[in-house]
């Protein structure tokens, strides 16, 4: 059986900050935010860890630089090798301070777009894929805070609707 969801919408970011920490403060965990932009120190609020993005990237950069790397040896010094302003072709170490500009350009972009798909993925952004967010207007101008009943299990609906409503909502509805 799906969990209860209570949404709870405001027309500005600051009433649903207020109505985070108030929500925070009695004990009600907030599952999630949705938001047309971002609301800075939301994640601090409502309890989001930090991810390993920072990580995928580095690692992602890392497969760009041996790639570019492995392709720089093989295609300049050992497949043909070509005498370009008189340097030398024999090892790839004599070459290298040419090759620093095409390193540095293939590792970003290799964790550029990498980073990319890991955000498509990740947030189910996807041609095809369900849209997530509980009302279309949290794509424009307003913004959803997300209860889920089974988190906030001593606290009863009819409570969370009372707490709900002393933070200013436009508007509560469930799913």
């Amino acid at each position: 059986m799906a969990d209860k969801i209570i949404y709870a919408m405001y027309d500005d970011d600051d009433k649903l900050m207020d109505g985070a920490k108030m929500l925070v403060s009695k004990g009600i965990h907030v599952n999630e935010v949705f938001s047309p932009m971002p609301i800075h120190g939301i994640d601090d609020v409502i309890g989001v860890r930090h991810t390993r993005l920072g990580i995928a990237a580095f690692l992602y950069g890392l497969t760009g630089l041996m790639l570019a790397t492995l392709a720089m040896k093989y295609f300049m010094i050992d497949d043909w090798n070509m005498n370009i302003g008189g340097k030398p072709s024999f090892t790839y170490l004599e070459n290298l301070p040419a090759f620093i500009p095409i390193t540095f350009e293939f590792t970003v972009l290799c964790a550029a777009h990498g980073m990319a798909i890991t955000y498509f993925v990740r947030n189910g952004l996807f041609p095809g894929m369900p849209a997530r967010n509980p009302h279309p207007r949290t794509t424009d101008d307003h913004f959803a805070i997300e209860i889920m009943k089974d988190e906030n299990g001593g606290i009863s609906d009819d409570e969370i609707r009372t707490i709900l409503q002393d933070t200013n909502p436009v508007e509560i509805f469930e799913k």
